[in-house]
């Protein structure tokens, strides 16, 4: 049976229609860009080419005098033309219109063109001005835009919403020793005196947050992987890493390429492929149109690196990449739907990895590189759903989260398994093939899937797309005399208690002493009888979950904990793993008994990826749910169990998983004398490569740790760094490592002011440190100041970095004092942004649930 109409009905409900007919209602302006400006403008305004040049002084103080000619065609003057320019007015110099001169009407952030000054048809603006700097990161010697996903009206006057798509003619002088990179091909380049001159061709037509440029002293570099040349600029100067990465880096994003292409049966659809690699940059990666741009040590990988991080950046180069179609090529027609592009994104790069990883077992990969990320937003009081409603783009950036990088993945692998991977493929080419260099939503891409599949999916999608939370499932098992099953349900109830169910596939193991039967379950109600059980012999353990398909809380036996251990699959090891944890949060087991699980794992388990999920486990539950004198007894065993493994014949990469979590935890007097000994090369564990930034985070803990040697070991750290923007990354985290508190005080007070928190990582980094949990009781007097700045910095920060800002400071913590300190804060601001707010639900959720798992402790 098809889609019922209904169905589509209801997601039109929540979908923004973008209709090409005029609003009725008249237009209010207010700051950001509305869904009723968003529509207006669709209707309005057509054929886009915006002209824009930019003078980029010697130094970043400096003002950028810059320049655009905007044509387009205007279709209704029954409202004036607004454009999107959030600066203040007197960076604007001057306005014509169709060659006259005009007023500067600039009001919330918009400039007013008045309708008796354009014509019906085609038109071109010329405004002069001087660059916003918000969105334009400026360095000593290089420069970067990130305009995502509303920030390009923060840099130059603009249609900022995403489908009114146009092209660039774009022209910049910068110092002559720099090198530059955007979107489309340079054309001409001309020296003059100490600056160069640089005209680039008409790029491709995209939305104004994918336009970009790279300006600085950057090395280049040109390939020609299969006849496709790319160019990536670079800052990295350790040659081992330069040696190491550089083909594998090319030859990757010729990897993503192939696959996508024959995927999509749709050409690389852009004139060209480059790339630049930043130091400081805020996310992974930023899909711009032909100049993708990456966090460099995400990139520039040496000899020490482990098979989890050569994976993670092989995942990321193929996420931007597939962005050029998903997101570049098709993009949402607003931004509730931004989650489109990364579930795509995210999910064609989980298939991508196939081929180049072979040896990885990548069931396993999507398993640890998503759940756990879903399942830390959506189990909070922050969650949300895939979809979100927006109604002004100036919110949009709250959208962004684990929800539609990590659930939506989820649920889109669910949406295969029950379509059947053949038609999936089949409807994506159609929606790529109808949708290109154009904008879709939702139900766009429903209608095309729809036609497809057999099945009728209103009340898969209903749930996994428009509601949030996950479901926490029960079974009632019952044995007949002869120790048969003749009796197995299971349940699911949502977590939030309502009446959500979630249609879905997984696998049950009933594990024997010589084997395990595998049952397939597709349960689509609240409640289901395992058929295929019934009559089976009394197993020694149930693994719900068994092939980290299904999504949510799964019970637990009382042999699961020791079950794990004995699983030969590793997706059912790292599955339950993840399972045992979740079943922490909830209450159904004990913090120190998942942590004596998770020791056992860490003394033997020998694959990587399930290696990372119980480190992680072990550290979150070590430093937020054992009490302290669990903390206490735990700390010397986990310290004693992690060095000892480090003596073992084991694989660099195991062993670099182990001494990871034992530089997090060798607080004790042997453990720094360890770990200090490691650090200054007196001892050597054979087997574990380390590379200077390995060195650099040994010092930052045995700082934090408070060795008697701490300044020493900083001191001579600093010298010792080779990379000049590490070093600067370094000298920028001092303060936050002092063991002076006073200085640590005008560390946390310098982030008041607004050019102290440009390197955001850095600043997130250094957050950790002062509010690392050795330190909380001198530390926690910062957490209302932290709480009061988190308006200002959604504001003025990137998407990532409220919730990045939340994370490492109020976060940290587990105490009462911070749980009060938090609903305090909620109290005291009744009108607190409730984006905002949700971001704190999510960031505190280990908080609030420490609260009470910590009380049934003691």
């Amino acid at each position: 049976m098809k889609i019922l109409h209904s169905f589509l009905c209801f997601i039109a409900l929540t979908t923004i229609g973008f209709s090409q007919s005029k609003p009725k209602e008249n237009l209010v302006i207010d700051n950001g860009v509305s869904e009723q400006l968003a529509i207006f403008r669709k209707h309005q305004i057509s054929d886009v080419t915006y002209g824009l040049s930019f003078e980029i002084p010697q130094q970043k103080q400096q003002e950028i005098n810059s320049n655009l000619i905007l044509n387009l065609s205007i279709a209704d003057l029954s409202e004036p033309l607004y454009l999107d320019f959030k600066v203040k007015t007197q960076n604007i110099k001057s306005i014509q219109v169709n060659s006259k001169s005009t007023g500067i009407v600039h009001e919330k952030g918009h400039i007013v063109i008045a309708a008796k000054d354009l014509i019906l048809g085609k038109n071109t603006v010329v405004i002069s001005f001087i660059a916003g700097d918000l969105s334009l990161n400026r360095n000593d010697d290089f420069l970067y835009t990130l305009l995502v996903p509303d920030r390009a009206s923060t840099l130059f006057p603009c249609l900022d919403q995403p489908n009114i798509k146009a092209t660039y003619k774009l022209s910049m002088t910068v110092p002559k020793d720099w090198t530059v990179l955007a979107g489309a091909k340079v054309k001409e380049k001309i020296e003059k005196g100490d600056f160069a001159s640089y005209t680039f061709g008409e790029s491709d037509k995209m939305s104004t947050y994918l336009f970009s440029f790279v300006a600085g002293k950057f090395k280049t570099i040109t390939q020609k992987p299969e006849n496709r040349e790319m160019t990536m600029l670079y800052r990295e100067n350790n040659a081992e890493k330069i040696k190491t990465s550089t083909d594998t880096i090319f030859n990757l994003h010729q990897q993503a390429l192939d696959f996508l292409e024959k995927y999509t049966n749709y050409p690389f659809p852009f004139q060209k492929l480059d790339f630049a690699s930043i130091p400081v940059f805020q996310y992974g990666g930023m899909e711009h149109v032909g100049a993708i741009q990456y966090r460099e040590s995400t990139l520039f990988l040496d000899n020490s690196a482990t098979d989890s991080e050569k994976l993670d950046r092989a995942k990321l180069i193929a996420h931007e990449t597939s962005h050029m179609w998903f997101g570049d090529l098709v993009t949402m027609k607003w931004f509730d739907d931004v989650w489109m592009k990364e579930v795509f994104a995210n999910f064609m790069a989980d298939k991508i990895m196939n081929p180049i990883f072979p040896k990885v077992n990548h069931n396993l990969q999507f398993l640890t590189a998503h759940y756990p990320n879903a399942y830390a937003e959506d189990r909070s009081l922050g969650t949300h759903p895939i979809k979100q409603n927006l109604a002004n783009l100036k919110d949009a950036g709250s959208l962004y989260g684990a929800i539609i990088y990590n659930k939506a993945p989820i649920m889109m692998r669910q949406l295969e398994a029950s379509m059947g991977a053949a038609a999936f493929q089949k409807g994506i080419e159609k929606y790529i093939k109808k949708y290109a260099n154009d904008n879709a939503d939702w139900n766009n891409l429903v209608e095309i899937l729809d036609a497809e599949t057999p099945l009728d999916m209103q009340k898969w999608s209903a749930v996994w797309v428009n509601k949030s939370g996950r479901a926490i499932f029960t079974d009632k098992i019952e044995y007949d005399t002869k120790k048969q099953i003749k009796n197995f349900e299971i349940s699911q109830q949502a977590e939030d208690k309502s009446a959500n169910v979630w249609p879905q596939i997984f696998d049950i193991g009933l594990v024997y002493p010589d084997h395990v039967k595998v049952i397939n379950v597709t349960i689509k109600d609240k409640n289901l009888l395992v058929k295929q059980a019934i009559g089976l012999a009394k197993p020694v353990a149930v693994i719900y979950n068994y092939n980290g398909f299904g999504y949510g809380v799964f019970p637990l036996d009382g042999n699961t904990t020791k079950t794990v251990l004995t699983l030969k699959d590793e997706v059912a090891r790292a599955s339950t793993y993840i399972n045992i944890y979740e079943n922490t949060l909830t209450g159904t087991i004990a913090p120190d008994k998942a942590f004596d699980c998770f020791v056992k794992g860490i003394q033997q388990e020998e694959n990587e990826l399930v290696l990372k999920i119980i480190t992680n486990q072990t550290n979150a539950v070590f430093w937020k749910f054992l009490t302290e004198k669990q903390q206490t007894k735990a700390q010397k065993q986990l310290e004693d169990v992690l060095y000892e493994r480090l003596q073992a014949n084991l694989p660099s990469n195991i062993k670099k998983t182990l001494f990871n979590l034992f530089s997090s935890i060798a607080y004790s007097d042997s453990g720094k004398a360890k770990l200090y000994a490691i650090w200054n090369k007196e001892k050597v564990i054979t087997g574990l490569k380390l590379n200077e930034d390995d060195y650099t985070n040994m010092a930052m803990n045995l700082a934090i740790f408070k060795h008697e040697k701490a300044d020493e070991i900083l001191n001579k750290t600093r010298t010792t760094i080779a990379n000049p923007d590490k070093q600067k990354r370094f000298e920028f985290l001092l303060p936050s490592l002092s063991k002076d508190e006073l200085v640590r005080d005008a560390f946390v007070k310098s982030l008041k002011e607004d050019e102290n928190r440009e390197k955001e990582s850095w600043v997130s980094v250094g957050l950790a440190n002062i509010h690392h949990p050795l330190r909380q009781e001198s530390a926690q007097k910062y957490i209302r100041l932290s709480l009061d700045l988190v308006t200002e910095i959604q504001q003025t920060g990137d998407i990532f970095f409220p919730k990045d800002w939340l994370n490492n400071t109020v976060g940290k913590y587990s105490s009462k004092y911070a749980f009060d300190e938090v609903q305090r804060f909620l109290k005291e601001n009744p009108n607190f942004s409730p984006i905002l707010k949700r971001k704190l639900l999510q960031a505190t959720d280990g908080l609030y649930r420490a609260q009470n798992i910590k009380k049934e402790t003691e």
